[in-house]
């Protein structure tokens, strides 16, 4: 009940978040990749993690951002398509507060939660809190082989 009530709050904390620029947002966030800047893609940072992960895309961040985030996502195309937050299982029961995360701006069409028993960058449980700027089906293409339509 206690991770319900902790994955609810921090789902509503996302569904409510700003998209529109301010000081706090990453409104420089270009539509095509890669996104430059401060940005690194998140494979040459992580040892054992691809350049394109399947049903998220190539991921970027801000080193300064992490864990968290945003991990902006492209497509193979290289075209923005979501930011991911990752955050560990430890902070929501610690019910930290997640203030001002930085969003792109831009329509979200929808957002997904999937937790994540750990991965290379992050061996710690957490969940994936994606806000998706493609709709679902161009989302789920992103978990396809090269080439599918």
């Amino acid at each position: 009940m206690l991770k319900r009530t902790l994955l609810a709050a921090v789902a509503a904390t996302v569904l409510s978040m700003p998209i529109c620029a301010g000081p706090s947002y990453a409104a420089d966030v270009p539509e095509k990749g890669p996104p430059g800047g401060d940005y690194r893609k998140v494979s040459d940072l992580v040892s054992g993690l691809p350049d394109f992960i399947p049903g998220l895309g190539t991921l970027y961040v801000k080193p300064s951002a992490l864990p968290t985030g945003p991990y902006l996502a492209y497509d193979r195309g290289q075209h923005l398509v979501g930011a991911v937050y990752m955050v560990p299982m430890k902070d929501m029961q610690d019910q930290k507060d997640f203030k001002r995360l930085a969003a792109p701006h831009r329509p979200v069409d929808h957002v997904t939660v999937d937790f994540n028993p750990g991965h290379p960058g992050m061996a710690e449980p957490h969940y994936h809190f994606t806000v998706w700027y493609v709709s679902e089906k161009k989302a789920d293409q992103l978990a396809e082989a090269p080439g599918r339509k």
